[in-house]
């Protein structure tokens, strides 16, 4: 007997789906939009560090919350953790004479073996943590949701509205200060509005598709566009993409939804680069 699902299985569940749905929409339009500067900036392990230390954060929230009336949030403690990993990143570390890379790979790696060991720990949640990191999750909390549509949008507007500024802060950091620009103060907003959204949304998502919709969409609009106005539209595009057909070929497919919107970030990158080459 075929137990495939069919379409109409699809639209029968999706009352039950709608939120995943929605909340993976609108993260990643969120990061989608900020990936355009992650990936021109090189930020792109900052940001995979700060997803895997997130990771940690949430789990470290199962673990207190499992032993008392704290941590009930994990949230929070997703928040607190990857800001203070991204405030680590901020500083000048040429006094200790570590390169950046150097802390990026001690923090990603701190992260994810912290998260697996304290997962490890939580039996009765050990799912929800391999959900964290992996983003097998089928079903999102409403409160999740409401935050991910909360900061999600709001960095969104707000990277939106500060563009120009973040542009020419990365492109000509000199030339921006001569003008008056505030580059420092513009390097840390960008800085602090990824690490919200990334920490709100690994909780809700998990920190593969959140690393996915960080990095994929803006590469692929990269490669697409030679318009800096074009590839902001086709990033944060290329994000709900990644988010609803990944969440829809995991269910026609029955594979894992994160590894799913993860691997259509990955067709879209692979689409744009004969365009690229014809292109020149």
């Amino acid at each position: 007997m075929d137990t495939t699902p069919t379409w109409g299985d699809f639209t029968a569940a999706f009352e039950l789906f709608q939120d995943a749905i929605l909340c993976g929409a609108v993260a990643g339009a969120a990061l989608g939009f900020l990936g355009v500067f992650i990936v021109l900036r090189r930020m792109v392990f900052v940001t995979a560090a700060i997803t895997q230390v997130a990771g940690l954060g949430v789990a470290l929230g199962m673990f207190v919350g499992s032993h008392g009336d704290h941590g009930q949030e994990p949230v929070l403690w997703a928040i607190g953790v990857s800001l203070l990993a991204a405030g680590l990143f901020a500083l000048d570390l040429s006094r200790v004479r570590l390169s950046r890379e150097t802390v990026l790979a001690a923090v990603w790696l701190a992260g994810s073996a912290g998260a697996v060991l304290i997962g490890d720990r939580i039996a009765a949640e050990a799912h929800d943590v391999a959900a964290i990191l992996f983003g097998s999750a089928v079903l999102v909390r409403h409160e999740d949701l409401e935050l991910v549509l909360i900061v999600g949008l709001g960095a969104l507007g707000l990277a939106a509205w500060a563009r120009r500024g973040l542009l020419f802060a990365g492109y000509d950091p000199d030339g921006a200060r001569v003008q008056g620009v505030p580059v420092r103060l513009l390097e840390l907003g960008l800085l602090a509005l990824v690490t919200l959204v990334v920490s709100v949304a690994t909780r809700a998502l998990g920190a593969l598709p959140v690393f996915a919709f960080s990095v994929l969409p803006a590469m692929a609009a990269l490669l697409v566009a030679g318009r800096l106005s074009v590839v902001f539209v086709l990033a944060l595009v290329g994000g709900i993409a990644c988010a609803v057909v990944g969440y829809m070929a995991a269910f026609f497919l029955n594979f894992p939804v994160g590894a799913c919107q993860a691997a259509v970030g990955v067709v879209l990158v692979l689409l744009a680069l004969p365009v690229k080459l014809l292109r020149g």
